[in-house]
């Protein structure tokens, strides 16, 4: 009899199981869902990946580093330094870490980011954080000069990447680390007692809005180039030549080239049919200091540029556009201080435009803009799909990574936030105990599994204990 009962109980063990599983997956995604109502036109929104501006860049080896403890919030030795990243079409990176607790995934890739969109949101010392970047090793190579004003007799370069770095993990993780090295402590402690807020920098390359929208027959825009290189190539998608959209400026004069604050608009002939076009702009610059790279879809320790070589960097934008109706212009944004993705849709048209957000159902006037917020779980993967009339369909994933320190649950439930735009004017979004290391400089690789299938074996273990209890009490009776 107790073999048949274990075999009874354990079928609802394994169907709790499996639904805690299920219930995992479907936590951390939010689905395209169909549109609302049947399509209006033949607009075609090109599922273009969305590329708020800047340098991609694939993570290599920690190549200049030293030993550190850590005291808290987790204890042990660990390598600390600089980072090498190859940027994508050429160019590379030096970075430093800004999040302990994480480890890194060697070969992850990575995309250049503001503050707001990272773990230096709301983080009152970031400011400080860069002028620790601007005012040591690597931007500051004459060691003998660096040692000198932090009272030392001597630093190599293995002690100023470890200093640097435990001063920099002061201020992003407010971490009690101390360098092992008497030279590379004293360097951290000067870094860290002298450094003074300095302002975020700029993007290296950014387009702002990254998405217009009107009709045919008008130049369409602007959108405003924000860059600090000396010349930006703009590149047309092959849809803006078969639907002989042409890139301008103010004046309507075709442009190949432009520089900072350039304003572009997008010429769409009067008989064209409602579609959509893209614009890339490409540059070769040097990355800002105290730029963030985090993660391009992926859980990995979030890096903040030390040093750049001139290497390639890009931008996107699009446009579309409708004869009569609603004329929809959709952009995606991650906010950090709000915990989510913001998704714009701004309606150049003059009739109301209904659309659907991860399937619920949203409309925005005509000459208006909605901001919509979607919660996002820290360090969840996200799959938000904005689908609409016209053949309105697009996808925006990629990872949440807004803290430093353990992964906070994902949402049980999916809390939108409206927000009104003006009208006319739009509101998008401008070491182990043992002696060996950690992942590199933070926990491993793997956290981010386990702690989602954790997470999800909890959730069903509950489903366990009251599926038991019932039974138990079934038996007494």
């Amino acid at each position: 009899m107790k073999s048949v009962r274990r075999r009874g109980a354990a079928r609802p063990v394994a169907a709790a199981l499996a639904a805690g599983l299920l219930a995992m997956g479907a936590i951390a995604t939010a689905g395209p869902a169909a549109a609302e109502d049947a399509p209006q036109n033949t607009q075609s929104m090109q599922n273009t990946p969305q590329n708020a501006g800047g340098a991609s860049a694939t993570l290599g080896k920690l190549t200049v580093s030293d030993w550190v403890t850590v005291e808290s919030p987790q204890k042990g030795p660990v390598r600390a330094g600089l980072f090498t990243m190859d940027v994508d079409k050429g160019g590379s990176l030096q970075t430093y870490c800004i999040d302990i607790n994480t480890g890194t995934v060697e070969g992850a890739h990575y995309k250049e980011a503001g503050w707001r969109e990272s773990s230096l949101q709301g983080n009152a010392d970031a400011g400080r954080i860069r002028w620790i970047l601007q005012n040591s090793y690597p931007q500051v190579n004459d060691l003998t000069a660096l040692a000198q004003k932090a009272g030392v007799g001597s630093l190599d370069d293995r002690q100023a990447a470890a200093g640097t770095q435990v001063a920099i993990w002061r201020y992003s993780d407010h971490a009690k680390v101390k360098a092992v090295s008497p030279a590379a402590q004293k360097l951290a402690d000067y870094l860290y007692d002298h450094a003074e807020n300095q302002d975020e920098p700029g993007a290296s390359l950014s387009l702002t809005p990254p998405a217009v929208s009107g009709r045919p027959g008008r130049r369409l825009g602007p959108v405003t180039v924000h860059t600090k290189a000396d010349s930006v190539t703009l590149t047309p998608g092959p849809e803006a030549a078969s639907r002989g959209v042409r890139v301008t400026d103010k004046n309507g004069k075709p442009v190949k080239t432009t520089a900072d604050g350039g304003q572009l608009f997008f010429q769409v002939p009067a008989g064209a049919a409602d579609g959509a076009a893209s614009i890339t702009a490409s540059a070769t610059t040097k990355v800002p200091v105290g730029r963030v790279l985090t993660g391009d879809g992926i859980r990995t320790q979030t890096m903040v540029l030390a040093g750049s070589s001139d290497g390639s960097v890009t931008a996107n934008a699009t446009v579309t556009w409708a004869k009569q109706g609603p004329a929809p212009a959709v952009s995606a944004k991650r906010d950090c201080a709000r915990g989510g993705v913001e998704i714009t849709v701004d309606n150049r048209g003059d009739r109301p435009f209904g659309y659907r957000i991860a399937g619920r159902k949203h409309t925005v006037a005509a000459g208006r803009s909605e901001t919509t917020l979607v919660k996002v779980g820290e360090d969840q993967n996200y799959k938000i799909g904005v689908t609409g009339p016209g053949g309105l369909d697009r996808t925006f994933t990629g990872v949440l990574d807004c803290r430093t320190g353990i992964a906070a649950p994902a949402p049980t439930g999916e809390a939108l936030v409206t927000q009104a735009g003006r009208g006319g004017t739009g509101s998008t979004g401008g070491s182990g105990t043992d002696g060996r290391p950690l992942a590199q400089t933070g926990g491993g690789s793997t956290a981010p599994l386990i702690a989602g299938v954790g997470g999800a074996l909890i959730a069903a273990g509950g489903a366990v204990v009251f599926l038991l209890r019932r039974k138990r009490t079934a038996a007494g009776k």
